[in-house]
């Protein structure tokens, strides 16, 4: 079984501030991967897929899902789907097995009623300034609350997904000299070169 109050420092001290969102994200994890029953991935074992969205309060709540499911942007077995919610769909990629796991909408609410909310973040102060005795009841409230209180974790279900495929093969843009992916390549002028340089010689021409 995953503990996630064993990840909650490591946690915090990745994300950089304390707040509810990220150990949120820590709970959400280890229920799907308890659930599912699997070890925390070292290399491309497990996908999360979350649908967060852009730029609304509880992103943190990534931090958290990355920290203690090893899914992160490093080895491509994240996704982000857009969809401003906070749910976590957790694939096993070996069996195809997932669960999909949301916190409660009422566990949400509640939490934004408190001061951490309507006297600091909403009034535009950054989650690292407010006051420990403020933050610190609701980290504790987060990962001490029984799953079924904070947490909807759905059946196991099947998922599939595209199969795992690394890209070794590369070259060396003709134009800046970076090296880039080989698919990422594109030939303009007779130049072999990368995207950004593709746009600039579309609009400004050949690079003297």
């Amino acid at each position: 079984m995953i503990d996630p109050k064993e990840f909650l420092a490591a946690g915090q001290q990745l994300h950089g501030h304390n707040c509810p969102a990220m150990p949120l994200g820590l709970r959400a994890g280890a229920a799907a991967m308890n659930k599912l029953g699997v070890e925390r991935a070292k290399d491309g074992q497990l996908v999360a897929l979350l649908e967060l969205g852009e730029g609304h309060c509880a992103h943190c709540f990534a931090d958290g899902i990355q920290m203690i499911t090893g899914c992160t942007f490093g080895k491509g077995n994240i996704q982000q789907l857009g969809y401003g919610k906070f749910g976590l769909t957790l694939v096993d990629r070996a069996s195809g097995r997932s669960v999909h796991v949301v916190p409660r909408a009422e566990a949400q609410a509640a939490s934004k009623q408190t001061p951490f909310f309507k006297e600091y973040r909403e009034k535009g102060i950054p989650a690292s300034q407010v006051p420990v005795d403020v933050v610190q009841p609701l980290i504790e409230q987060v990962m001490n609350a029984p799953d079924d209180k904070i947490l909807k974790i759905g059946e196991i279900e099947t998922t599939e997904l595209p199969k795992l495929a690394e890209a070794f093969d590369s070259f060396v843009c003709e134009r800046c000299g970076d090296m880039v992916v080989e698919k990422y390549g594109r030939v303009v002028h007779d130049q072999k070169v990368c995207i950004p340089c593709q746009q600039e010689l579309l609009t400004q021409g050949p690079k003297s």
